[in-house]
């Protein structure tokens, strides 16, 4: 992107934030395993294709999921369906939260804390995105990240790290493409569970 697009991107992002977005953001071979069975299985799986369409950015991280993590990202899938978005909406907010609070539902961290975020998404009270006990609820914080990211206009053709930084605005913007694999695995994963 040339440099005058981007500062356009921006610009506009920035706006979003400051007018809205901020006061309300709206090759391994099983031979027991049935090939019928496998053939559905497979079948109903996102195509990955639609979880990556521009392919990863960078190099990847990837990080071991405990219970809870697991179930803040069937959370976040559960959200993302009742938004009646897509599997790519779910792996924009998982690498999101993935980068923001590895998929912990943070509460206030204190002296560690960047402001008064917190949550999965390190939503921020002050900035308008819901109260303390809003933004700690997985289904809310999701669907206010989903609101935002439906603001972007064409977030769908964006990189995923782009779609995410203009509704997060963070200070680390190209930091969310490097769990990009690992939310498209989880929501190919879990989004049918």
């Amino acid at each position: 992107m040339n440099t005058m697009l981007r500062k356009s991107v921006l610009a506009i992002a920035g706006l979003t934030v400051a007018g809205g977005l901020a006061a309300g953001p709206l090759n391994h071979t099983d031979t027991t395993t049935n090939t019928s069975t496998a053939t559905v299985a497979q079948a109903t799986k996102p195509d990955t294709a639609k979880l990556i369409p521009h392919g990863v950015q960078g190099n990847q991280s990837h990080i071991d999921l405990n219970a809870e993590q697991v179930a803040n990202t069937k959370a976040i899938i559960a959200a993302t369906k009742k938004t009646g978005m897509d599997e790519r909406a779910a792996v924009v907010s998982i690498a999101t939260a993935l980068q923001e609070s590895k998929l912990e539902n943070l509460g206030h961290l204190g002296d560690r804390n960047d402001h008064d975020s917190q949550g999965l998404f390190q939503q921020r009270p002050s900035s308008g995105w819901g109260t303390v006990e809003q933004i700690t609820d997985p289904e809310y914080s999701t669907t206010a990240f989903l609101k935002g990211l439906k603001q972007v206009d064409g977030w769908q053709n964006m990189p995923l790290t782009e779609a995410a930084q203009t509704v997060q605005v963070s200070a680390y913007p190209f930091h969310y493409a490097q769990w990009e694999q690992q939310a498209a695995d989880l929501v190919a994963e879990h989004w049918n569970s």
